[in-house]
Parts: structure tokens; sequence; C-alpha cells
């Protein structure tokens, strides 16, 4: 299951960022809150991975509340999306503006990952 997830603290007392990641109730996917960047990309990572192995036509990621999307982080996600078997698809709401534009930019034909702003 599923539960918060954080990075190594960059510092000592120092809080770095934080990457938190929750199922969503009532269908696939997860609420991802934070940061994508260096100090949380495994977390991430392991996020796109395991939905890929998941198998569900539609794999909602929430992503409302995520701040920054490094463009390692957006090119986890293409990644990953590229992985998913035929009929497949990443349904991705709300995500930053950042994330949409590198999305945009560098992967503009990608069937896999749909942005949806509702």
């Amino acid at each position: 299951m599923l539960g918060t997830h954080q990075r190594t603290p960059s510092g000592p007392g120092t809080p770095g960022p934080v990457l938190t990641v929750r199922p969503l109730d009532g269908r696939t996917g997860v609420r991802a809150a934070g940061e994508v960047g260096l100090a949380t990309r495994a977390v991430w990572e392991n996020v796109l991975d395991r939905a890929v192995r998941e198998g569900d036509a539609v794999y909602c990621l929430e992503l409302s509340a995520v701040t920054f999307v490094d463009v390692a982080g957006a090119g986890a996600l293409a990644a990953a999306a590229g992985r998913l078997g035929d009929g497949r698809r990443f349904v991705v709401h709300r995500p930053p503006q950042a994330l949409r534009r590198v999305l945009e930019l560098f992967w503009p034909d990608l069937p896999t990952i749909e942005v949806s702003m509702s």
C-alpha cells in the first residue's frame, strides 16, 4: 500500500523537498503532493513503475498539489507511459504548468498521456 514517502534531509535539521503519495479513492491511481526532483525522484519512479505493472487501462495521477516537477521527472513519466501496453494511458489531473509545458515541448504526440485540467 502506498503511504507517505519522503526524501533524505538536505542537511542537519533542515527539511528538504518532500513528495507525498496516497492512493485515490474510487479509481486506480494516486494523489501526489510536494516536489518531484532529484531528492524525491526514487519515490516518483517507484510510483510510475507500479502504475505500469498494475495493468489497468487508465491510471490517474492527481497532481494539483505538486508544486514542481523537474525535466527528469517529466522524462520518467514519459518513459513509463512508453512502457504501457496497448489501450492503456495515464490521465494526469491538474499538473503544474511547468510539467504541461515540458510534455508539450518534448512529447507532444505521446498518446499514452492525457492531461486533464478538471
